[in-house]
């Protein structure tokens, strides 16, 4: 093996590449990757599903361990979920012992004990989480210069599922409080294989550095995939959907997404009560449970594994053989990634079956396929001003420092702020609120929390800071001694509620209900159950409400519907033949409201809803694909105020989106003026609201549609 590349690495390294894993050479990412890891640049380094990318990442910074000579703690291997952290533990371990080195785990679900012996001895390659890192900053038991001091280099594994939301932010502020520590630049490592928009991302995630080498993206050109086997089929309800799915490929092994925890559950005990070997897995499951589902992937062969997901990002699924979608995910990028699970073993190909169970996840499915198919991914947009993550910082802060002044708080988030484009200034008028409601105090200058302070933003030995999303209610569910899982409080209100709870797709009997702590005892039943948890479906982007337009308007009628969905797809236009391309539509509601169909997107909307109330002095409503006027706006009215945006827009206000805003953890800690500047950057959505302000309005009436 003689590649460029291969040739930096380690003669250790070298040596076990060929040797103990048999390899012929290193594919087109590890090659290339090599070199920047070895200069200590900053980099994306972007791959298919199975394309070695965290080989391309370990196995050059196993040689830098090697040849730098790096003691102690020096690697950290961030995962954005723990399944992914269990999938890759025994791998990167492997690797780590063939060069005389050593990786470990460490989550929420470590025990003590291990977490103890780590403490102790760390490992030179740590797989953990942002949530995890912090939380070992912040307490007494780690020695964080000590443990964390020797840190060199980051890899952020599925880094675009970070830079989309507010986890990104947070691992960013660690990152920086970590350089804080070490006293020198880390180097960072962004793995992914779903990007559109990679050189903004690793802009995004490397810091602007006074020396050394550029940040580099690596993609090297290879061979698309194979084209997927993609099918859409219509099933009508989820009971027609596992009925298909026990008949489906036999024999083999079988991941069902879905979109929703209530929704594994129904499907995995669906698929029980059918006599299918199934595993349930998501997020509100004790940790035994998702084990199960975990080793069904490496140990079972006639499944079928249900999930949310929890197993959509990087997990090492072997030989999986199929692929089912219940309905549509959020996004192109989601399906590529679900997709990505399938066709990893030679001679296989990828593979994804559709059932939808109404017309409009018939429609979302269709749309998503047609973007697909277009070649669009949607670009990762990390959530801009974060302020509400400063505020959470600034608490951990006075948490691992015993207390912050107002000239002290900012150590160590310098670079998180300049990375974020935050003021810097709000810090202080964070602390200023918070001392004025009483949940902070100073003495000599040095704030801390009050028992007010401790209890509403900290919780109990001050866990709650350290996640950065609002907690559901949520009841922990035990066998015995053995956590079964978790479910909110209102599967116990819900209407004919009986005494069994549905979790990892089998039922329990309830047993009883301690409602001060929170815990439910259960043991095994045959009678049927019912568990519930609460949350937000997710937006529809303006792209995906375009594309539900030209499906419904008969732009796109693929090989890949089966001839149920080809049926139900023409009923769906039927309900929806006011649609028209190019134009938006003003219409009659059954409610007696006037509609406009914009086709816009569910942020859009919201923001048009909000103007239209505004020029109408009323309420509008919205939802992803058109805005309801007022009650008592007429045609004439509606068509007017439309007209009116177009030539004067209504000037944007954070009111539109308060709803949205404060459901962020810590909102409740910023000024007005900050939480304007989030909303603003956050929803204001020009381009989609301009395009459709652009198109013309088109009025139709039920009179003028089809016989």
């Amino acid at each position: 093996m003689t590649a460029e590349g291969f040739e930096r690495l380690h003669e250790s390294v070298q040596y076990h590449i060929v040797n103990s894993l048999g390899w012929p050479g290193l594919r087109p990412l590890q090659r290339d990757s090599v070199l920047p890891v070895h200069e200590a640049r900053d980099c994306v380094l972007l791959a298919p599903t199975a394309g070695g990318k965290t080989e391309a990442a370990v196995f050059p910074a196993l040689s830098r361990m090697l040849q730098e000579d790096w003691g102690g703690l020096s690697v950290l291997y961030l995962c954005p979920l723990r399944a992914l952290a269990n999938n890759l533990g025994p791998r990167i371990s492997r690797y780590a012992g063939y060069v005389g080195r050593r990786a470990e785990v460490w989550h929420g679900d470590t025990s003590q004990g291990d977490r103890k012996r780590i403490r102790k001895d760390p490992p030179d390659i740590l797989i953990t989480t942002p949530e995890s890192v912090e939380a070992q900053l912040v307490s007494a038991y780690t020695n964080e210069e000590l443990f964390f001091g020797g840190v060199r280099t980051v890899i952020v594994d599925e880094v675009h599922a970070f830079a989309a939301a507010d986890r990104g932010w947070h691992l960013l502020a660690v990152l920086s409080r970590l350089e804080g520590l070490t006293g020198r630049p880390i180097q960072r490592i962004g793995l992914s294989a779903t990007i559109g928009n990679p050189d903004q991302i690793l802009k995004w995630l490397s810091p602007q550095r006074a020396e050394g080498l550029a940040p580099i993206v690596v993609n090297p050109k290879a061979a698309g995939p194979a084209a997927a086997e993609l099918k859409l089929d219509y099933v009508g309800s989820l009971l027609n959907a596992a009925r298909v799915i026990s008949q489906l490929h036999r024999g083999e092994k079988r991941l069902v997404f879905v979109d929703s925890r209530q929704r594994a559950e129904e499907m995995g005990n669906e698929l029980k009560r059918l006599g299918v070997d199934t595993f349930v897995s998501h997020s509100a499951l004790g940790y035994e449970e998702r084990r199960q589902a975990e080793r069904a992937f490496s140990d079972a062969e006639n499944c079928v594994i249900v999930a949310t997901s929890t197993l959509e990002l990087g997990i090492d699924v072997g030989d999986l053989d199929r692929v089912i979608q219940l309905d549509a995910p959020s996004s192109v990028a989601s399906f590529l990634q679900r997709l990505g699970r399938t066709g990893r073993r030679e001679g296989t190909t990828r593979n994804c079956t559709f059932l939808a169970c109404d017309h409009s996840a018939l429609l979302r499915a269709a749309a998503l396929l047609e973007l697909h198919g277009r070649g669009f991914v949607e670009p990762v947009i990390p959530p801009g001003k974060p302020y509400h993550l400063l505020a959470q910082q600034i608490l951990a802060q006075i948490l691992q420092h015993k207390g912050v002044s107002k000239a002290s708080w900012m150590a160590g988030l310098e670079t998180f702020i300049a990375q974020a484009a935050l003021d810097a200034a709000a810090g202080s008028e964070v602390l200023d609120l918070l001392e004025s409601r009483v949940q902070l105090a100073q003495d000599s200058g040095i704030y801390w929390f009050t028992e007010e302070g401790e209890r509403q933003l900290g919780g109990l030995n001050f866990l709650d800071l350290m996640s950065i999303f609002t907690s559901e209610s949520l009841f922990e569910v035990r066998y015995g001694n053995r956590e079964v899982g978790k479910v909110d409080r209102v599967t116990f209100a819900m209407k004919g509620q009986s005494r069994a709870l549905l979790l990892g797709g089998r039922s329990w009997r309830l047993l009883d209900i301690d409602w001060n702590r929170g815990i439910v005892q259960v043991e095994p039943t045959t009678d049927p159950g019912r568990s519930r948890w609460l949350g937000d479906g997710p937006e529809m982007s303006f792209e995906m409400a375009q594309a539900v337009r030209r499906i419904v308007c008969g732009q796109n009628d693929a090989a890949y519907l089966s001839r149920r969905a080809a049926d139900a797809l023409t009923d769906a236009r039927r309900d929806f033949w006011w649609l028209q391309i190019g134009k938006t539509v003003i219409r009659d509601a059954p409610n007696g409201h006037m509609q406009w169909w914009t086709c816009g997107g569910t942020i859009a909307n919201l923001r048009l809803a909000w103007s239209v109330g505004q020029l109408l002095d009323g309420v509008a409503a919205s939802d992803d694909m058109s805005v309801t006027f007022p009650e008592g706006v007429t045609r004439e009215d509606a068509m007017k105020a439309i007209s009116s945006l177009r030539d004067s827009p209504v000037a944007f206000s954070s009111s539109a989106f308060r709803a949205l805003a404060e459901k962020l953890k810590f909102y409740d800690t910023l000024p007005e003026a900050r939480v304007d500047e989030l909303c603003q950057a956050r929803f204001e959505r020009l381009e989609a609201v301009s395009h459709v302000l652009r198109e013309p309005v088109s009025g139709v009436t039920d009179a003028s549609g089809p016989a």
